[in-house]
């Protein structure tokens, strides 16, 4: 009951938490920022709106987004927020959630093809090729994790009396998955420098070009 409290409590703020970011860039270069529930509006206006398809596009472009919102909404299931138990856990869920993740960028490349525009063909290459090396680098975590608790399951890393913290005996390997982990975040983030969601270039848009279509 804990976990599913917290995991709506953290859905209902995750648009907040996208403001925050937000107001700080803003602040760090003078600027005011957006007010601070402009995604809960943007958000309401966007679902009051109908849809938009190219007719280059097929029922693939249309399935994407409920798969991908589907696949991310049954990982979080998965997720032991704050410390707390999460709502679903078997030994072995952390490859699940690994291929569920993995699930929504396949569709989301696809759709993106799908609207046969060569612009939105070259963000689909580059998000796979990034996410190509992402997971190389997830994984190899993986196994460091298995190799140090036995266990492939969540659960076992983050809750619990033998959780994963820096303060064991092998801490200094945990600090190097802490930078690992931080540069795949950067990718998946669409972050400089890989990515840089503030400009509307060619060379800096992967998960951004994907999505336009989307947009209508």
């Amino acid at each position: 009951m804990e976990g599913l409290v917290l995991l709506i409590i953290f859905l209902f703020l995750a648009p907040f938490f996208s403001t925050i970011i937000q107001k700080v860039k803003a602040f760090l270069v003078g600027k005011q920022g957006p007010p601070l529930f402009i995604n809960y509006f943007t958000l309401a206006k966007l679902l009051a709106k109908g849809s938009v398809y190219s007719a280059s596009t097929t029922f693939i472009f249309r399935l994407s987004p409920v798969i991908s919102l589907a696949a991310s909404m049954t990982a979080l299931l998965f997720m032991p927020f704050a410390g707390a138990a999460p709502i679903l856990s078997f030994q072995g869920d952390v490859i699940l959630v690994f291929y569920l993740f993995g699930l929504a960028r396949f569709f989301t490349i696809c759709a993106a093809l799908d609207t046969a525009s060569p612009f939105e063909g070259m963000g689909a290459a580059r998000e796979a090729y990034f996410a190509f090396l992402c997971e190389a680098a997830v994984f190899t975590v993986l196994v460091l994790f298995y190799r140090l608790t036995g266990s492939l399951s969540l659960t076992g890393y983050f809750t619990g009396p033998d959780v994963i913290n820096l303060w064991r005996p092998e801490g200094a390997l945990l600090l190097l998955v802490i930078a690992a982990m931080f540069m795949v975040l950067l990718a998946e983030n669409s972050r400089v420098p890989v990515d840089d969601p503030a400009t509307h270039l060619e060379l800096t848009m992967i998960h951004e070009v994907m999505v336009l279509d989307h947009s209508g």
